[in-house]
């Protein structure tokens, strides 16, 4: 847009032709150098360049002019800032009016199986149903196992990878990007400004070679026994403007550990993120039993690990940090259940009833409201749109600053 601001008050009419790169490296530049593009073929792209443009004249400047007046102070009215606030005052609202309630599990401990109740509100209801469960029977009414598999993380787009940083370093939204842009310009990633999260279906062997360079440059890849899928990361209709973050081959020149360590810590995050969206998916069976003991039903849920997968990868370099992340909610790793049978019964069973309260949600971290920023709207956006969500992944981290 800015370029042909320029062109248009200038009135100039001559032809142009637009270079369209993603990568710093001299490889990446010669060869978009010789596949130039119309400059007419980025003219809606322009178009809705020039929508924002007008909305932040039209919204932004009309309204902050309006409320600053109203309050005698400077307060900002933006397209971006002013929803990404009313999400943070909707949190901090919902946290501050949360009402605590005490709630019950009655646990049955069957064979090694622990089986649990649904919620229970009244603690002298959970007393009895304890007491009449361990002077009956529990039988089993059914197992169900189900093969189920966990695709690996997609590659990096600008908001995943701010994300991802400030879970496992804490970094603000504003510094990932700097970093990134940091090695952006010392040519060791790809353009980090990017909404996409796959590459262009012709870069197949690019990646493939930065594989292998990191399986050689990762000091926890050392002994791994890894076959690379390129081909579920290659998708260029998922790309629009830029392909996704990843490491480039000056890596094969670079030692990273000259780097200052934040830029290092980017750049190894970004080569596992590539090594993870390239593995096998991870393949468990996840068994579901259900009991009936006192008239009401009791579950016991495990999983059982069949192949390892992207975990693996994922496990050797969470290995290497210094400060472990909180794992993702909802991991019931590895529990697994004895063997059970449909009729199984299981006579007096020793029963506990474990009290527990509601929690608040939690209060925003930079990871959270990016999440958030991303979302927005998605209901209410075609599913086909340009955008969607607040903001574009290059201004998010400005916003929230």
């Amino acid at each position: 847009m800015i370029f042909r601001f320029v062109y248009e008050v200038a009135g100039c009419k001559k032809p142009m032709r637009r270079l369209w790169i993603s990568s710093m490296e001299d490889g990446a530049i010669k060869a978009g150098f010789a596949s130039l593009k119309d400059g007419r073929e980025y003219d809606a792209l322009f178009a809705s360049a020039l929508c924002r443009a007008k909305a932040d004249w039209l919204i932004g400047i009309n309204a902050t002019r309006l409320f600053s007046c109203l309050y005698g102070k400077t307060l900002n009215v933006g397209r971006v800032q002013t929803p990404t606030l009313k999400m943070l005052t909707d949190r901090d609202a919902a946290i501050t009016h949360f009402q605590k309630e005490k709630y019950y599990h009655v646990r049955l401990d069957l064979s090694g199986a622990e089986a649990a109740s649904g919620r229970i509100s009244d603690k002298a209801e959970a007393d009895a149903l304890k007491g009449a469960c361990e002077a009956g029977k529990a039988v089993c009414v059914s197992v169900t196992r189900e093969r189920k598999s966990a695709a690996p993380p997609k590659l990096f787009d600008l908001t995943s990878l701010q994300r991802e940083a400030n879970r496992i370093f804490g970094y603000t939204a504003k510094q990932t990007l700097d970093l990134a842009q940091a090695l952006y310009e010392k040519r060791l990633l790809t353009y980090p400004r990017t909404d996409s999260s796959f590459l262009t279906d012709d870069m197949g062997d690019t990646a493939a070679g930065i594989i292998a360079l990191l399986c050689e440059k990762l000091p926890f890849m050392a002994g791994a026994d890894f076959t690379p899928e390129v081909a579920k990361v290659l998708d260029s209709k998922k790309v629009s403007d830029h392909h996704a973050i990843i490491p480039t081959m000056e890596l094969a020149k670079a030692d990273p550990d000259a780097l200052p360590e934040s830029e290092k810590n980017i750049l190894t995050l970004a080569g596992a993120r590539l090594l993870l969206a390239t593995a096998e998916p991870h393949i468990f069976e996840a068994v579901t039993a259900v009991f009936s003991c006192a008239d009401t039903e009791f579950t016991a849920r495990g999983k059982t690990v069949l192949s390892d997968g992207w975990k693996e990868i994922e496990r050797r370099y969470r290995a290497t940090l210094k400060q472990k992340p909180e794992a993702e909610d909802g991991e019931n790793e590895g529990v697994t259940l004895p063997e059970l049978s449909e009729g199984q019964g299981f006579s007096n069973p020793a029963a506990k009833v474990t009290e527990h309260t509601t929690t608040p949600p939690k209060p925003h971290s930079e990871a959270s409201l990016l999440s958030a920023m991303e979302r927005a709207g998605n209901g209410d956006t075609d599913p086909d749109a340009e955008r969607r969500g607040l903001g574009t992944p290059a201004t998010r981290a400005a916003v929230i600053e």
